[in-house]
C-alpha cells in the first residue's frame, strides 16, 4: 500500500494542538494530534456538500445573494455553495488557521475544484465570530462547519459561537428569511432547543459522509422568520 506523505502541519490558535495534512496517491487527509481517526478525508465529503446545498437551496435565483461559510476545511462546502448561488452572489469563507488557506491554494485545492479562485469568493483569515459582532443583517445564508459541530473537539472557544449569546448574534447577522446551516458529527436535541429559544424555525437532516454510505452526520437548519 502506498504510504502517507506529510505535506504540512499547523498549530491551532488559542487551543493548542496540531493539524497535519497528508497525501496518499490522490487522497488527502487532515488529522488532529492526540485524536484517533481523521478530521477530514478527501474521499468523504458528501455531508460537507449537503451543508451548502441545504443551506443555500433558497438562493438559486436570488440576485446579489450573500453567503458566509465558517470553516474552509478541504473546500468542499465552499465549492458546493458557489454551485448553489447565482453569478451575482458573494461567498465569504472565514478560516481560523491561515495554513489551511495555503493548503487549499496548493495541492489540496484540486480536490474541490479550486473554489478559492472563483471571483465570487472572499477569504477572511480569522475567527468567524468576528463577522457576527456588528450584529447587522448582512447574510442570506450562514454555513458553519466549525470544529465538530456544537460539541467542540479542537476549540473550546466554539462554545461561545453556539451559546445563546452567539446564536443571538448570528440571528441578527441574517437577513429576513435567511438560513443558518450547521454541520455536526452527532445529533443534539438540546442544541435544537437552544436554536428555538434564539427564535429560529428549526429542522434537521441526516446525511452520509459518502454517497449512500459512510458515517451519518447531522445538518441543523435554522431559518430566520
Amino acid at each position: 500500500m502506498t504510504p502517507w506523505t506529510v505535506l504540512g502541519t499547523a498549530e491551532i490558535p488559542h487551543a493548542g494542538g496540531e493539524l497535519k495534512l497528508s497525501q496518499r496517491g490522490d487522497e488527502f487527509s487532515i488529522r488532529l494530534s492526540g485524536v484517533r481517526g481523521e478530521l477530514m478525508n478527501s474521499r468523504a465529503h458528501g455531508s460537507e456538500e449537503a451543508l451548502a446545498e441545504l443551506g443555500c437551496a433558497h438562493l438559486k435565483t436570488q440576485p446579489n445573494a450573500r453567503v458566509l461559510v465558517g470553516g474552509l476545511g478541504m473546500g468542499f462546502t465552499l465549492a458546493a455553495a458557489l454551485r448553489s448561488v447565482p453569478e451575482s452572489a458573494t461567498v465569504t469563507v472565514a478560516e481560523l488557521i491561515s495554513a489551511v488557506v495555503d493548503w487549499n491554494k496548493g495541492p489540496l485545492g484540486e480536490c474541490a475544484g479550486r473554489p478559492l479562485q472563483d471571483p465570487r469568493t472572499q477569504v477572511q483569515v480569522g475567527d468567524v465570530v468576528e463577522l457576527f459582532r456588528p450584529k447587522k443583517p448582512s447574510f442570506d445564508a450562514i454555513l458553519l462547519d466549525v470544529d465538530n459541530g456544537p460539541e467542540g473537539l479542537t476549540q473550546t472557544d466554539n462554545h461561545q459561537l453556539y451559546s445563546a449569546a452567539g446564536l443571538a448574534a448570528i440571528y441578527q447577522s441574517l437577513r429576513p428569511a435567511g438560513m443558518l446551516a450547521i454541520w455536526s458529527a452527532f445529533p443534539d436535541p438540546s442544541f435544537i432547543q437552544r436554536l428555538k429559544k434564539a427564535r429560529f424555525n428549526v429542522s434537521t437532516q441526516m446525511v452520509r459522509a459518502r454517497a449512500g454510505k459512510g458515517s451519518r452526520h447531522t445538518i441543523f437548519l435554522a431559518k430566520k422568520p
